[in-house]
């Protein structure tokens, strides 16, 4: 007979949306990094999106990364990248199949840069919850700004 997994085992929402972030992330075709990011609303997942180059170019593995050429730090001319975020990603995937997201939960798995977060601020994002630093205080800046929930989970202890 099956082992019965003992209810009081169960992962939190929170902990719960931040693991499929992480399993989102394994997709991302990013040199750099792998980054996952969900769009949740009521316990429900409205769009998922990770790390990469547009639909129908090559990804960065088949093309190189240029930032990783040219030596660019993280956090630096974003603008200098093939790729696409995460948090781009998800709101774009909302976009394309008719999917309100307001008042949603981003779960991303490093905390978003400024740009994503103006788009998430203006997705109507309300929480983020996220794991990672990212060399951006601009980014929580403005999010403090706008109101928004920003709550960063803590990296467990091995």
């Amino acid at each position: 007979m099956p082992e019965t997994k003992n209810r009081s085992s169960r992962p939190s929402w929170d902990d719960y949306f931040f693991q499929l972030a992480e399993v989102v992330s394994s997709r991302s075709t990013c040199l750099r990094r792998q980054v996952g990011a969900l769009l949740v609303r009521d316990n429900r997942i409205l769009t998922t999106g990770y790390n990469g180059a547009p639909a129908g170019v090559a990804h960065c593995q088949e093309a190189g990364c240029l930032r990783n050429q040219l030596n660019i730090p993280s956090g630096e001319k974003q603008e200098l990248c093939r790729g696409l975020h995460a948090e781009q990603n998800a709101v774009v995937q909302a976009a394309l199949h008719g999917v309100d997201t307001s008042g949603a939960t981003a779960y991303v798995t490093i905390q978003p840069c400024l740009t994503c977060m103006k788009i998430l601020i203006n997705a109507g994002i309300k929480k983020i919850v996220y794991q990672g630093d990212y060399p951006d205080p601009l980014a929580v800046q403005i999010a403090r700004e706008a109101k928004m929930i920003l709550s960063k989970m803590e990296v467990p202890v091995a």
